[in-house]
């Protein structure tokens, strides 16, 4: 077969991103290229052979190792000039390997199989090396590196967002823990789902009528066979594996690639001019703008979020890759084989939230004069209204919301601070004051008006919590790659 460029592909993945991301890409070809297809059906047909030998008490160590080293010389692109025959991929490959396999056991190749037999067994195969090799230890990769960012970030003072509009204080790192609990929690769901995928040995209905021909016990023949690929079979299957075992996998993916373009929404506003309290690594020689020389976009947060856009709505082919009549029809041949481009913009938005997270820099001044600066209502500092509503309410005063919002409109109305507004009603102050003095936040009228001056004075258990999650999820970050398998 002629090779063409890499500039002469069609796919972006396959130029730009395989140039872009080469230690990537080389992880990802070893799983999901047409090679790694191929190569995924052969052992499969091996492991094939191989139970039938072990079922007849007739498999010797050489005999495996010859058909082990068949398998290793079945080329792709003689199995593709034999399909330009056949016009059937499986069958094409069938008739290169039984020239390839020592001529007693070529009688043995596709014995009793189906096509689906091998070609869903194959994908199962491929995808559950492709999570435990390449998926989960990169996801690791990434959570690591996001609870290093909390806990070093924990107690740094952050004005809460919701809505668009300053909010409570709360600290970046608590900001950021909210990306490692959701993002812990699915790579712990993806490593279970990995272990769950199926195979099959079960014919062209899933009933097992070849094989009740050549055993009398077919379903240990199936078992022989998956154990090889280190998979178990299908509960039921017609001619293919019940789709939502990998349904379920590709669905928690989406999940994981949800959390990181909104993690990258995040991060993305965050460095806003008007904002600026983050900044993604810019290097020496690197260009923002093609006509303002001065720019640093924030391009890497903005590439997750397009890699999500292009591949999230791909989940809709998933779900209806669920659907087959009867026993088996065609319409999920073709859509399935792009799994595998999912899969590599799926894995290319984790390579760089990692690079993203890693090269943070964080501006703690942007961070703490954001924080004093507040204008909650159009008010100076009037994200300290609520501990002065919670006080208040605390005295026994049952409208103390109605009180304290009533203080924040005349705020606005006197163009003044919202603690300077609220010092100026005594009476409420006094109370207010009373109560900080009580849990110990106070003890003058001096130190209660400064209380509700700085809002670093009021970020909760934001530094607590971000510490105890990043604690916490370092363990499933830290884990072995070989623990899932």
């Amino acid at each position: 077969m002629e090779a063409r460029t890499i500039f002469q592909t069609i796919s972006p993945l396959d130029h730009r991103y395989a140039l872009s991301e080469p230690e990537l890409f080389d992880a990802l070809v070893a799983w999901i290229s047409e090679e790694a297809v191929i190569a995924s059906c052969v052992k499969a047909e091996i492991a094939l052979v191989i139970a039938h030998l072990t079922l007849r008490g007739a498999l010797k160590p050489e005999l495996k190792t010859a058909l082990e080293k068949a398998a290793d010389a079945v080329d792709s692109a003689e199995v593709y000039a034999e399909e330009a025959k056949t016009h059937h991929n499986i069958r094409a490959l069938v008739q290169v390997l039984k020239r390839k396999v020592p001529p007693q056991t070529a009688a043995l190749v596709h014995l009793g199989a189906t096509s689906v037999d091998i070609l869903d067994t194959a994908l199962a195969y491929r995808m559950r090396g492709i999570t435990q090799e390449v998926i989960l230890p990169r996801l690791r990769k990434l959570e690591g590196r996001l609870c290093a960012l909390v806990e070093q970030e924990a107690a740094s003072p952050q004005v809460g967002r919701t809505h668009g509009q300053h909010a409570v204080p709360i600290t970046l790192g608590f900001a950021l823990a909210e990306y490692v609990s959701r993002l812990g929690k699915t790579i712990l769901e993806i490593q279970r789902r990995s272990q769950d995928l199926k195979g099959k040995l079960s014919g062209a209905v899933g009933a097992y009528n070849a094989m009740a021909l050549i055993t009398a016990d077919p379903e240990a023949l199936e078992r022989l066979y998956l154990q090889q690929l280190g998979l178990e079979p299908s509960e039921h299957a017609t001619q293919l594996v019940e789709p939502e075992y990998l349904l379920r996998l590709l669905l928690e993916f989406n999940v994981a690639f949800g959390i990181l373009a909104n993690l990258a929404d995040d991060l993305r506003n965050l460095q806003r001019s008007e904002i600026g309290e983050l900044r993604e690594t810019f290097g020496a020689d690197q260009v923002g703008s093609s006509t303002m020389p001065q720019k640093r976009n924030p391009w890497n947060a903005e590439h997750v979020k397009s890699l999500w856009k292009a591949f999230m709505p791909r989940t809709m082919t998933f779900f209806m890759d669920q659907i087959s009549e009867h026993q088996r029809d065609l319409t999920n041949s073709a859509s399935q084989r792009f799994i595998a481009d999912y899969v590599c913009g799926f894995s290319l938005a984790v390579s760089r939230m990692t690079a993203i997270v890693q090269g943070l820099k964080v501006d703690r001044e942007r961070l703490a004069a954001n924080l004093r600066g507040t204008q909650s209502g159009g008010i100076p500092g009037g994200i300290m209204a609520e501990p002065a509503y919670i006080l208040l309410a605390e005295t026994g005063i049952s409208d103390a919301h109605e009180v304290i919002r009533r203080i924040t409109l005349k705020a606005e109305q006197e163009r003044c601070s919202f603690a300077c507004a609220l010092a100026r009603e005594e009476a409420v102050f006094e109370r207010i004051r009373g109560k900080l003095a009580e849990l110990g936040l106070s003890s003058t009228e001096e130190e209660a008006q400064a209380f509700f001056e700085d809002p670093q004075n009021y970020c909760g258990l934001a530094a607590q919590k971000a510490t105890a999650l990043a604690e916490k999820y370092r363990k499933v970050a830290e884990r072995e790659d070989g623990a899932c398998r």
